[in-house]
């Protein structure tokens, strides 16, 4: 909660500690934390060719830092590294002490194979292994 009282920010660390605080030094607080989140996360968003760090995500969405990303809309990927997490459709939720707050309209996770498209039986066999009767023995 920040109230400007001249010159100066309130800051609210619980309901029993309040501090105030110079403005430069509040924003020097802010700008480190921000730094920490972007360089702990390995999260990124990708659209169009370009990436983005993400500095946070919970489950139904994410964010980005509003003065570096444009603001999204539509079909874009999540990864963590180089790993491929998920296809999500986005929507612009809230702009928030500089952050972008993106919230999720549909979020596919990826998969490592095809989907089946049909139904596998319990008891099928793993494999099939062939007539072997014309083989020499013992070669």
């Amino acid at each position: 909660m920040d109230v400007s009282r001249s010159g100066q920010d309130l800051v609210r660390a619980g309901d029993d500690m309040t501090t105030y605080l110079p403005k430069d030094i509040t924003d020097g607080l802010i700008a480190a934390r921000k730094l920490a989140q972007r360089k702990a996360s390995r999260l990124r968003v990708e659209v169009d060719g370009k990436s983005y760090k993400v500095l946070r995500r919970w489950q139904n969405g994410f964010s980005v830092e509003a003065d570096v990303a444009p603001r999204l809309r539509g079909l874009v990927e999540l990864f963590e590294g180089a790993t491929f997490l998920s296809s999500c459709l986005i929507v612009a939720a809230a702009e928030e002490d500089g952050e972008m707050q993106y919230e999720f309209k549909r979020s596919t996770a990826a998969r490592d194979q095809a989907p089946l498209d049909f139904q596998q039986e319990e008891e099928a066999p793993v494999a099939l292994l062939g007539d072997f009767s014309g083989l020499p023995s013992g070669a």
